[in-house]
């Protein structure tokens, strides 16, 4: 029997408060924005499938709060996850500094087996205001090589561009990730004495 592929990923969506998660996570499941969103209290999901090298993927996207007071609300829906997209405002150099703290905040609350390979993606978003813009291609490439090279992307969520890119390349990330782990697994894994937190990914 062929190994078991797996079809479920859960991504999130981490970033301050405006600088686009929400409008991100519409333009990829719907084509388009529907109008001006509201502040996400805690984290909401939405779910579509994709194909991926004929496989076909269920992803799971949280959209978590961006606003300080509504942030701890959201680090319960961090574990499991299997990638992060760490958001920033490329007219708003505060949302760009604030990455380090979310990427540490992510890594303390969702407890992934080894953070070194976890697979994170950076997203610069709000590239159709480029006469506002406040921190350059460069810095955000920097800091992502800087961050175990970390795939970058800069996009707008009001046109669309990269949108796709970036979450389909977020999936090829989180399904190589799985398939290194099941290589590493030792073969007892799935019998009564295997490791339960391994076990957790396997469904």
């Amino acid at each position: 029997m062929a190994t078991k592929k797996k079809n479920f990923l859960k991504i999130v969506i981490l970033g301050d408060s405006g600088v686009g998660k929400t409008t991100l996570l519409q333009q990829y499941l719907n084509g388009k924005v529907a109008g001006q969103s509201k502040p996400t209290i805690g984290a909401d999901f939405s779910k579509k499938e994709i194909l991926i090298d004929n496989t076909v993927v269920t992803l799971q996207i949280w959209d978590t709060a961006g606003q300080e007071k509504f942030q701890s609300l959201g680090y319960a829906f961090y574990r499991g996850a299997d990638c992060c997209a760490l958001t920033y405002d490329m007219t708003n150099q505060t949302s760009f500094e604030n990455l380090d703290r979310w990427k540490r905040g992510f890594l303390e609350n969702a407890g992934p087996n080894d953070p070194s390979t976890f697979p994170f993606v950076c997203l610069g978003n709000k590239l159709d205001k480029p006469d506002q813009r406040q921190v350059p291609t460069v810095k955000g490439q920097e800091w992502a090589k800087e961050n175990n090279n970390m795939m970058f992307y800069e996009t707008s969520a009001l046109d669309g561009v990269n949108v796709e890119n970036a979450f389909r390349d977020m999936a090829r990330a989180a399904l190589k990730r799985e398939a290194d782990q099941q290589i590493t697994m030792p073969s007892t894994i799935g019998d009564a004495g295997g490791s339960l937190k391994l076990n957790q990914k396997s469904e």
